[in-house]
């Protein structure tokens, strides 16, 4: 029986990748394209010749901001300060404010302008933003805009890279909870990844507690790092942008979410229209 059940998970699987028919269309400059025959492996199914297309377009981001400082906790301990006490010393002061790293992923979206769609609070505040390709080459990249209601921001790079690739938006409104789908982003800063799962739920809201509505529930490992990352279906397409996760300790527990892409692509026509 369980043969039987692999057998069929597989034949399934090889029948969704062969129906990944094109990326982009080939319509517009530095779109990805993927021929019909490139969605087979060498007799069993695989993911590969999809991944290797879409990636060139996903990037890492890298933002250095000047904010407030947290207290490291040790200072709060009564056995800590107790120590101190006793040795006469003075309690360290942590500065009010200093220079803040963090990371994000995003993806580039119009190749002859060098435009790339992330989330919002990825690039919030910064002073520097730093996007990485997948052939490791670095960019300074500008804010054109940010939508504040669908936490999405729309960047330029400087200069615009030679033969930039891009993905296309895909229809969010066509996914159904079982539909495959990959999340690629930069969990934990540690370089670009792919993972994959399915539509868990649709049209979920409330999550985090920040008013973001109709998204899309996914069991793709979605980890810090991935916000701002395309949620990909199997056609390639960017269905929607990886924005948050539920866990216990800010890891992975099969449930992250996505904003759909009908919402990506309307904040950021309106970035774009009143910039």
């Amino acid at each position: 029986m369980q043969a039987s059940w692999r057998i069929t998970f597989c034949l399934l699987l090889g029948l969704l990748v062969n129906g990944c028919a094109w990326v982009g269309g080939g319509q517009g400059a530095g779109l990805i394209g993927i021929p019909e025959t490139a969605c087979c492996g060498r007799g069993y199914p695989t993911l590969a010749p999809l991944v290797r297309a879409i990636t060139p377009a996903v990037v890492n981001i890298s933002v250095m901001s000047t904010g407030p400082l947290e207290e490291h906790p040790l200072f709060n301990d009564p056995e800590f300060r107790r120590f101190l006490k006793r040795f006469g010393l003075p309690l360290p002061r942590t500065p009010r404010e200093g220079r803040r790293q963090s990371v994000g992923s995003g993806f580039v979206f119009d190749a002859d302008r060098g435009y790339v769609v992330t989330n919002r609070h990825v690039v919030e505040d910064a002073d520097k933003i730093t996007v990485t390709l997948k052939d490791r080459s670095t960019y300074r990249a500008r804010l054109v805009g940010s939508d504040v209601s669908a936490d999405i921001a729309v960047l330029q790079l400087s200069p615009v890279p030679v033969n930039l690739q891009a993905l296309r938006f895909g229809n969010s409104d066509d996914l159904q909870v079982g539909d495959y789908v990959l999340a690629i982003g930069n969990p934990f800063g540690i370089g670009q990844t792919v993972t994959s799962g399915i539509v868990s739920a649709l049209g979920r809201t409330g999550v985090g507690g920040d008013g973001l509505q109709d998204l899309i529930q996914t069991d793709a490992s979605i980890n810090p790092g991935n916000s701002g990352g395309p949620l990909i279906n199997l056609a390639g397409q960017v269905v929607g942008i990886d924005i948050a996760l539920l866990g216990p300790s800010g890891g992975n527990v099969g449930i992250g979410f996505a904003t759909p892409s009908k919402l990506v692509e309307a904040a950021v026509h309106r970035v774009l229209t009143h910039r």
